[in-house]
């Protein structure tokens, strides 16, 4: 009879949890009434564990702080290390809740609902400008004393051309 997992894991410097864990990938086998015999599970142990990798051994990299709305740090070319895949998440983490609390704030608008209302009030604008040379025409023909009709048409054909050139226009949403 052996010593229970506990026992093995204060034997063995680590957690239960760590004992457990090896038990589950087949690292170590407990006897059949669950305990652990110690000298058959240290030589499995060894025998069935990987080494630490150098790259686990390399003194720690830093990662720079990250400033909201940037990227995430590349890796060097020979891979990420534990720390720096930690530092990486807590970053991300941190972005997210400094964004979480610009929304709750208010400081923050909703994309695509910002670029619907911009999209509304330039149609609306578009509209009031095509509506314009009805509303003027014969009050500016009266006071230059020309035709209506031809004041109409004039102003019309200027201002569609003049949104025809606002239209080639293309704003940048980043």
């Amino acid at each position: 009879m052996g010593i229970s997992i506990r026992a093995y894991a204060r034997h063995r410097g680590v957690t239960d949890t760590a004992v457990h864990k090896a038990i589950r990938a087949g690292r170590i086998t407990p006897e059949a009434d669950g305990s652990i015999d110690p000298d058959r599970a240290d030589l499995e142990w060894a025998r069935n564990t990987d080494t630490p990798r150098a790259g686990t051994r390399k003194q720690a990299v830093k990662v720079a702080v990250l400033e909201a709305g940037a990227d995430a740090p590349a890796p060097p070319s020979g891979g990420t290390s534990l720390l720096q895949a930690r530092t990486v998440n807590e970053v991300v983490k941190a972005q997210t809740n400094k964004v979480r609390l610009a929304r709750l704030k208010g400081e923050l608008v909703d994309r695509p609902q910002a670029i619907a209302h911009v999209f509304k009030l330039a149609r609306t604008e578009r509209d009031a400008w095509l509506n314009w040379p009805a509303r003027i025409s014969a009050q500016l023909a009266a006071t230059l004393g020309c035709d209506a009709h031809a004041m109409h048409v004039a102003l019309e054909t200027a201002v569609r051309e003049h949104l025809q050139e606002l239209g080639e226009l293309r704003p940048r949403v980043d």
